[in-house]
Formats: C-alpha cells, structure tokens, sequence
C-alpha cells in the first residue's frame, strides 16, 4: 500500500454491552493498526469507541479522533490519541470524519451510530460519499435494521440496486478483506425514479 487509508470507524460509547462487541472492535483495532491504516473515530473513552482507540494505540497505529467541543466539555474525550480535532458541533464532526476517510465501518452502537451510518448511506446514495460502507454484523446485531431495509425496497422506498451501497461483514477479518480488496466501488444509480 503506497498512500495510508483512513479508516472511519462508527460505534457505540456505552459501556454496558456483551463482552463480544468489545473482542470485535479489539480485534478490527489490531488489525488495522497492523495492516497499516489509520483510525478516524469520535474520539470517545469509553466503550466501543475506546476499546477499538485502545487497541489501534496499543498495536502501533494512528488514532485520528474527531470531537464536538461539548464533548469534551463534559470530560468524554480519550486522552491518549495519535491526533484530536475538535469541531463546534455534531455535524462538523460527521462531516469532518466523512472528508477524511478511505472507507466507513459501522460497528453495533444506539442512536448515535445508527445515524451515522444511514447518513453515511444516504450521502453515498446521492453520490456524496463515493467509498466503500461497510456493516460489521457482530452476532447479527444489524439483522433487523437490514430487514428494515430491505422492507423499505420492497415497498419501493428505495431502489432494490441500493441494498447494495454498503458491504456487509460478519467478523473483523471480513472487514480487512473488503478494506484491502482493490475493487472499485459501483457507480450508483440515482435514487429518483423516472
């Protein structure tokens, strides 16, 4: 790999979740650390978000972590990151972490997450965002938010083309495996109808 991918990584800061989240967002830190890409995150502590910061650090890797200033504020933001931007607000962050980013991985999280990854979406589905999304599915998290989604192009919501504007992974070695695939992405239809 001549140029270092960024890696923007979406996930949850609650720390009350099953020990398997925490091993997959461990391992896909080890694994980017080690393949050599770097990690944009929200640049959260706790969580998901701090066990993959953590594990990223801990194997040799970069940490880039995107923060709104109320975050930090509150006392929310990792301490130990390779880089930390602050932005006034939620939007300048998502859109910060987008701009920076070779590709976008969502991991399980709550609200939060769940709205960056259907923005993420929906900005690839207008053409915004033309790099790979990726869903890692641990233990079938994303299950009923796919059968939402599919629901939606059965209704004709969305175009059926556009169940395949995001790559689905069912472990963190999957996700390295599209990372690193050379594939291009598709070129996406548009999502008005004639």
């Amino acid at each position: 790999m001549n140029a270092q991918k960024n890696i923007c990584i979406y996930c949850a800061s609650s720390k009350h979740i099953a020990k398997e989240y925490y091993y997959a967002a461990s391992r896909l830190g080890q694994l980017l650390a080690k393949s050599g890409m770097a990690c944009v995150c929200g640049a959260g502590r706790e969580g998901l978000m701090g066990t993959l910061a953590d594990s990223v650090l801990a194997n040799g890797g970069s940490v880039t972590g995107v923060i709104p200033e109320f975050m930090v504020d509150n006392g929310w933001c990792h301490q130990s990151l390779t880089r930390t931007i602050v932005t006034p607000d939620i939007h300048s962050r998502k859109r910060r972490m987008a701009e920076m980013s070779d590709a976008a991985v969502a991991l399980p999280g709550g609200c939060g997450t769940l709205e960056e990854l259907l923005e993420i979406i929906t900005w690839k589905q207008l053409g915004l965002y033309e790099k790979p999304v990726i869903i890692l599915n641990t233990g079938g998290y994303y299950d009923p938010l796919l059968q939402m989604l599919s629901n939606a192009a059965k209704e004709h919501f969305m175009k059926e083309s556009h169940l395949r504007l995001w790559h689905m992974a069912a472990t963190p070695e999957d996700v390295m495996e599209i990372l690193l695939s050379e594939n291009e992405e598709s070129p996406v239809e548009s999502k008005y109808y004639d």
